[in-house]
């Protein structure tokens, strides 16, 4: 519930009513990482405590750079599970018993406290860039908070978004960042018009605004997908032998995954290019 997931969390809430949700561990298809001690924190605070036990982890020490709420880092040297500092950002590197050797796991963790001796840590984010055309960076999270902000657009006509997706598209001069979303219902077209520019400026990534201005990269289009499209994505990574329990959506869907983009592509009804910045 917690990253990539957290999209989600108004939904779960909206069908859960009264009941409590707690988001009980976190885990990878790699091994299990942690587990969550304080099951009464809101979901957004959640932290899970390191079992030892699992593996041998390491972290490899990450100072934050924001650049205009765009988040990059700078590594140093691993260190132990004991060496970990409360309040500093690491990337989770595991050595398992079914072989895996200092293996990186690409979370980005905060250690929020111990328990004992274990850390604590609460997940932020993926660490794989998610859009980048010239020189413009912007992560999983940063797309979350463009679309979290868009969506806001959405509230005056009681619409949500099912799910969402982005894409580089690079076949054109210059390329575009394309954001794909699937909605509960019809929205009206100067809304959509209204989130495409919405979008476009909620990257504030100072690389990303610099080469919008110059035109180095094109305006952001927004591709509205037919109901049930996240579905049949799905449907098409359980054909080819994944599990249920480990499917997320892809957030960036590469070049090189044709039939998602085939899918993609044919469930597209309407498209809206940003004018944010100008024609």
């Amino acid at each position: 519930m917690t990253g990539s997931m957290e999209p989600y969390l108004k939904k779960l809430r909206h069908y859960a009513g009264h009941l409590p949700l707690i988001s009980a561990d976190y885990g990878a298809s790699e091994g299990w990482v942690g587990a969550n001690i304080n099951p009464t924190l809101p979901l957004e605070q959640v932290t899970y405590a390191v079992l030892p036990q699992t593996g041998y982890f390491e972290f490899i020490p990450l100072e934050v750079e924001n650049s205009a709420s765009s988040i990059h880092y700078l590594e140093s040297e691993p260190v132990g599970l004991t060496e970990v500092e409360v309040g500093k950002t690491y990337e989770v590197v595991i050595t398992t018993f079914g072989g895996l050797y200092r293996y990186r796991l690409g979370d980005i963790v905060k250690v929020t406290g111990f328990h004992n001796a274990t850390p604590e840590l609460r997940f932020i984010c993926r660490r794989s860039l998610v859009l980048s055309i010239n020189i413009d960076k912007n992560t999983e999270q940063d797309l979350q908070l463009a679309v979290e902000e868009a969506a806001k657009l959405l509230d005056a006509e009681k619409l949500e978004i099912v799910d969402f997706t982005s894409f580089v598209e690079k076949s054109s001069d210059p390329g575009r960042y394309v954001i794909f979303w699937e909605l509960s219902s019809d929205a009206s077209e100067d809304v959509l018009r209204g989130c495409a520019n919405c979008l476009d400026l909620a990257f504030v990534d100072a690389g990303y605004v610099g080469s919008r201005k110059i035109r180095a990269i094109g305006p952001l289009e927004l591709r509205i997908l037919k109901r049930g499209t996240f579905k049949e994505i799905l449907d098409h990574f359980l054909s080819l032998g994944g599990a249920v329990s480990q499917f997320k959506t892809p957030r960036f869907v590469n070049p090189l995954n044709v039939k998602v983009l085939q899918i993609l592509s044919r469930n597209t009804t309407r498209s809206y290019f940003s004018t944010a910045y100008g024609l």
